[in-house]
């Protein structure tokens, strides 16, 4: 089982995994970012966004199919995933290897992630990639918003305004279910 959890830059994430991750330590967490970061060191990436790779989203897809497949834990992933076609080619393979994936996103307000960027440093010895780094994320906030109506009609959207805690007592309850006829996936997690 794949716990995905999506959202705008800025919107807790990576946060709300940790705090999964703590309360289930088994977990794996897999960030798709470091396979881009990989990427960005082999090949060009014309766009600048290692997404619009399509290796880069074969490859996030097979290395999650192998780490549950191989390790039959639950893995937790934070990443910010919106174009809705990197969603079907990403989340379609899954689906195709038989992986069950829930898929959450965080819904935060523009003016609260402007917020965050702006208090976050990225790089801080390179003060000027660490604003160009907080603009690019900026810069996504209004396609993150709007990519919220193409998103997979099972998507859960969290509300943003609940505290970390909150966020993740429902992400459990929600993989958890409610029937008690869960998998041994499932059930580690709940």
């Amino acid at each position: 089982m794949i716990v995905w959890v999506n959202g705008a830059f800025g919107s807790g994430k990576t946060t709300l995994v940790e705090e999964l991750r703590r309360r289930r330590p088994e977990a794996l967490v897999y960030d798709p970012e470091m396979i881009g970061y990989v990427l960005r060191e082999i090949v060009e990436v014309p766009t600048g966004d290692f997404q619009d790779l399509r290796l880069w989203r074969r490859q996030v897809a097979h290395l999650a199919v192998g780490l549950v497949e191989e390790y039959q834990k639950p893995v937790l992933v934070p990443m910010t995933l919106i174009n809705e076609r990197y969603v079907e080619d990403v989340f379609g393979a899954l689906k195709d290897a038989g992986i069950v994936v829930h898929h959450f996103f965080i819904e935060v307000s523009k003016e609260v992630l402007r917020k965050r960027i702006e208090g976050r440093s990225f790089t801080p010895d390179n003060p000027e990639q660490d604003e160009r780094v907080r603009q690019w994320c900026k810069d996504r906030i209004e396609p993150c918003t709007a990519a919220m109506s193409t998103l997979p009609g099972d998507t859960v959207f969290l509300d943003g305004e609940l505290t970390t805690t909150e966020l993740a007592d429902e992400v459990l309850a929600r993989v958890g279910g409610d029937t008690g006829e869960q998998d041994g996936c499932l059930r580690s997690l709940s």
